[in-house]
């Protein structure tokens, strides 16, 4: 069991499914008290139901306060794993805004819009902790799907700007970025998912367990597929060389598309 997580109030959006659903279930055996968020009720409630969680259903921007009334009045993790990705976004071709707004909306404000509510709160008792689903994306990028990749950056730029500015003040914050992980999400990638990410895809537990092992190891970047490490490496000293690489499977998806 992990002390720092026992009887804690955990809120996961996103949780009726996939990765959300495997930390809410990590969570809730690790003996945290879980508010499960979705879109979605009824996967909320069945979610809820199999761990002995709260359902909280909904839009991932707007669960905070509810979900401190349902946990007592304290959060003290708060796991933003709600997302959405759609393909396209670049020219050539229509420019889909709404698309590109809904990335946005979801991918990077919705965890702005949780920080702002929760840090009063936690910097007050100083203590807190934020756990950021973001994606190997946020560090590398994704062919095929511009809003993703750019506000999977967003992202990640956030975590890291929270943990730098309020560790001090007891502030702990997480950025999980894996690759494939075998979920609807992934399933809805298509031919270019079929390419980059489902060769190497693991489970949604798996996700789960390499979070808890950052939990304990007190690190800020989570990454359950450990090779992302040498690709963010090589993307950040030879950008050149990494773009290349990556055109190479851009004309290799575009030739089976």
């Amino acid at each position: 069991m992990v002390e720092a997580v026992q009887d804690a109030g955990v809120v996961v959006t996103g949780a009726g499914g996939g990765i959300g659903a495997a930390l809410a279930r990590r969570f809730a055996a690790e003996g945290a008290r879980v508010v499960v968020n979705d879109l979605d009720p009824e996967r909320a409630k069945a979610v809820a139901a199999e761990i002995g969680g709260i359902p909280v259903p909904g839009d991932a921007s707007a669960v905070v306060t509810e979900a401190k009334e349902a946990l007592g009045g304290t959060v003290d993790v708060y796991c933003a794993n709600a997302g959405v990705a759609f393909e396209g976004g670049e020219a050539p071709g229509p420019l889909d805004e709404t698309a590109w707004a809904a990335s946005w909306d979801v991918n990077v404000m919705s965890h702005v819009r949780a920080a702002h509510t929760l840090l009063p709160d936690w910097l007050e008792r100083g203590s807190g902790r934020f756990v950021s689903t973001v994606s190997a994306a946020g560090l590398l990028t994704m062919i095929g799907a511009a809003p993703y990749a750019v506000t999977k950056h967003g992202a990640y730029a956030f975590a890291e700007w929270l943990s730098l500015t309020y560790r001090h003040r007891g502030l702990k914050v997480h950025a999980i970025c894996p690759q494939g992980v075998r979920t609807d999400m992934l399933a809805a990638t298509g031919s270019a998912g079929d390419i980059v990410l489902r060769p190497t895809a693991i489970e949604p537990q798996d996700v789960a367990d390499a979070l808890f092992r950052g939990i304990e190891e007190d690190r800020f970047l989570i990454l359950p597929h450990p090779e992302v490490a040498e690709y963010y490496r090589a993307r950040a000293t030879d950008p050149d060389r990494w773009l290349g690489g990556m055109n190479h499977i851009q004309r290799k998806w575009e030739e089976i598309r």
